[in-house]
């Protein structure tokens, strides 16, 4: 295949035994243009079950109207119009970026004027609307402007809490009077609130609870002295650099020291409670108050995560009780999406004790544990319960790994399972089910079929009407007359890999091409999937320049195949990816002819930049030309939690470490390598592309290189940038591995 020109790539449609060209802009592909999906948008449950709430623009008054709409028959109504949400000092209104109602649906918090904190804009400004009065006021109006994060009601909504500047304060809404709860909030001492680790690796923002009786909050606190300080250089924004400093601490260094107490609403001493175990070198990513008490729930981890110690801690003293411990000989999840069952006896819990995924049922002393879901399968995601009837729905997929399906099982059950997805609709179904588990906002896709969403009810999955078929989505697809993906297998040794791939519009089965496999290969995820990806327009539009996409899903990717495919990596990341990548091209190649094994193109972003390095390193005689895309190149400079949870520390591992790091084989280096990282990356440091040009450099190895500044992990930010970087992927592709059947 011969580059003829930046924007557009030849489609060539065949039928009726004639040929016609469609022509694929990059211009358009990147900015969305091509296929128009649309989608339910942003929708919350409200707790009747039967209703749910959207936010939409009021195009008539501006502003914007929160609307709900009945689930059995889409009857709609207006809760709230725009016209309420209008600072009257000014006479404008206030955009709402999200709400949350009070537990007696009279009062409203309205969040607006974000600001991104890291991943997301969890800092901003709040308003509260009271329905009965239609009164409509700022709080924290004394705070720095947008400058308050996850502010909530109290369970009777005469108050509001919310954190502000790393400390806590309480407001009484009708007095207007504010207690400030915490006073040491620094640099260094972070209340309700975490540092960069916890947010990223845990998943762990909101950083504080209501008690269910409205007379404490429970909250954490992190040290971050002593912790290692990261700085980055903005060298772009003013005519000297400004430098971002904030704690980071790579594997085998020193943690945040953290920590959970509770404190009155009326002010007062914290009461901290006294956990055991080094608060540097154990983790608490998860704590809730136990439904209708003043008990919590704490998860507590150990350093190598391989132990998960439940406690449970009452509001009175600082003692907690030791209840349960979930381990493995690798690593243990964090558990999410606890329910308690029968007056708080029991509480579900997913753990991997029989080498698959499983929900259990655990009674409140921790000693009676009994499978909810049993079988050769991965229990994946809990969507809802419905508690009337004793039903827990969950996804799974034991016949197909990239695809999932909606099952149900009994909470006081044998472990039988029943599925519930329709078994015509082959690809991959999500669920957004009421809290009363009587309804869902049912998405089902594949690889070739836009989400169709439609309402269904329960028992029996029933399709009460549909919301968005997506018909001109699909007709805009299939007009572009694109090969769609197709899922073989291939082998790695005796294993078999799951593999998706896509050919271009006018392959010939006689002629042999090059590949391009775009890998991932860590835990955190997974790439073999038959959910639709927007058409794959990206990758649709590398093919038909004359090449084969492939993509092979190895050991311990994130897919459900058991505890076994996914754990066997452990302390050995990166050692087997490469390995089942470098296997699987070469079996697919003695399966399909047409697969040419000397021009062989391997790429991936972040733990796949870093198994693209590993890849272009170890194994030069296969891959031939890479694209890595900010990348990890030495373990031990990336983040305790994430790294240590799979690897342990580099002090305990340093043989896996230097196995794992594909700096540590970067005299292998014998094909061609561009290097893409952005200098702003706060997630994998630009560093880490820097250390590895040095070893490079050292060794006389010649590579490509670009770098953008300031722009974050996702290399989106600023005018300009996808656009940019997509054309210096292709424009590299075609000047480093020979496009086109031959």
């Amino acid at each position: 295949m011969k580059w003829t020109g930046w924007l557009t790539a030849i489609l060539l449609l065949l039928g009726g035994g004639s040929q016609a060209q469609v022509q694929l802009n990059l211009e358009d592909v990147v900015a969305g243009k091509i296929i128009q999906t649309k989608g339910m948008g942003a929708m919350s449950w409200l707790k009747d079950g039967e209703h749910y709430s959207r936010v939409e623009a009021n195009a008539e008054q501006g502003g914007t109207d929160i609307v709900s709409y009945r689930a059995k028959d889409n009857a709609r109504e207006v809760l709230i119009p725009a016209s309420l949400f209008v600072d009257k000092a000014t006479g404008k209104p206030v955009p709402v970026r999200s709400i949350s109602w009070s537990a007696d649906n009279r009062k409203v918090l309205v969040y607006t004027n974000t600001q991104r904190v890291w991943r997301y804009d969890t800092r901003g400004d709040y308003w509260v609307l009271d329905l009965s009065d239609k009164s409509f006021r700022q709080i924290g109006k004394d705070r720095p402007e947008s400058s308050l994060m996850f502010a909530k009601f109290s369970p009777d909504a005469s108050k509001v809490a919310y954190v502000s500047e790393n400390n806590i304060y309480v407001e009484d809404l009708a007095s207007q009077s504010v207690k400030q709860l915490t006073t040491d909030g620094s640099e260094t001492i972070v209340n309700g609130t975490f540092d960069w680790v916890y947010e990223e690796e845990f998943a762990c923002r909101d950083g504080f609870r209501w008690s269910p009786d409205g007379q404490y909050i429970a909250y954490w606190q992190s040290d971050t002295e002593g912790t290692g300080v990261f700085d980055m250089i903005n060298n772009v924004d003013s005519l000297y650099p400004k430098i971002l400093h904030f704690p980071y601490p790579k594997a085998g260094t020193t943690n945040s020291a953290v920590k959970v107490g509770y404190v009155s609403v009326n002010g007062g001493a914290t009461t901290w409670i006294d956990i055991p175990g080094d608060p540097r070198n154990n983790y608490i990513p998860r704590m809730e108050f136990i439904p209708n008490s003043n008990e919590l729930f704490i998860q507590q981890l150990n350093r190598p995560q391989n132990t998960n110690k439940v406690w449970i801690a009452q509001i009175g003293s600082s003692k907690p009780e030791h209840i349960f411990t979930d381990e493995d000989k690798a690593w243990v999840d964090t558990n999410d999406h606890i329910r308690w069952l029968k007056d708080n006896q029991y509480f579900t819990w997913e753990s991997e004790r029989s080498g698959w995924r499983h929900l259990y049922r655990v009674s409140r002393d921790g000693k009676d544990i009994q499978p909810i879901t049993a079988g050769d399968f991965d229990y994946i995601s809990t969507v809802g319960m419905d508690m009337k009837k004793g039903l827990v729905y969950f996804i799974a997929s034991p016949d197909n790994f990239t695809q999932r399906y909606l099952y149900s099982a009994k909470l006081f059950g044998k472990g039988e399972v029943k599925r519930e997805s329709p078994m015509d609709e082959a690809g991959q179904h999500s669920y957004s089910m009421s809290p009363t588990g009587k309804w869902a906002v049912h998405t089902f896709s594949n690889a070739v079929t836009p989400p169709v969403i439609d309402m269904v009810s329960f028992p029996g999955h029933k399709s009460v009407r549909m919301i968005e078929d997506n018909a001109e989505a699909k007709a805009q697809y299939q007009t572009l007359g694109l090969r769609p993906k197709e899922f073989v297998k291939a082998k790695s040794g005796d294993l078999m890999l799951d593999v998706c791939m896509i050919k271009p519009a006018n392959f010939d089965p006689n002629k042999k091409y090059p590949v391009i496999i775009e890998v991932y290969g860590e835990p955190a995820g997974s790439t073999v999937q038959d959910v639709w990806s927007g058409g794959d327009l990206w990758n649709q539009y590398m093919v038909n320049q004359g090449y084969i996409y492939v993509s092979i899903e190895n050991r311990g990717a994130n897919a459900p195949r058991g505890r076994e495919w996914r754990k066997c990596i452990y302390g050995e990341v990166g050692t087997f990816a490469c390995e089942d990548q470098a296997r699987g091209i070469q079996d697919l190649a003695r399966q399909y002819s047409f697969i040419d094994l000397s021009r062989i193109g391997i790429t991936g972003w972040s733990g796949g930049g870093s198994q693209t390095l590993n890849c272009m390193f170890r194994y030069p005689s296969v891959f031939r030309t890479g694209i890595a895309i900010a990348f990890v190149s030495d373990q031990r400079l990336y983040d305790t939690i994430y790294q240590e949870r799979y690897m342990n520390t580099p002090q305990n591992n340093p043989e896996g470490y230097r196995k794992g790091s594909p700096i540590t084989y970067a005299n292998g280096l014998e094909g061609n390598l561009l290097l893409i990282h952005g200098t702003g990356d706060d997630n994998v440091h630009y560093q880490s592309c820097e250390m590895l040009v040095d070893k490079l450099v050292e060794y006389g190895k010649m590579f490509s290189q670009i770098s953008y500044p300031m722009r974050s992990h996702g290399i989106y930010e600023r005018k300009g940038t996808t656009l940019h970087l997509r054309k210096s992927m292709a424009k590299y592709w075609l000047e480093h591995l020979p496009a086109g059947g031959k």
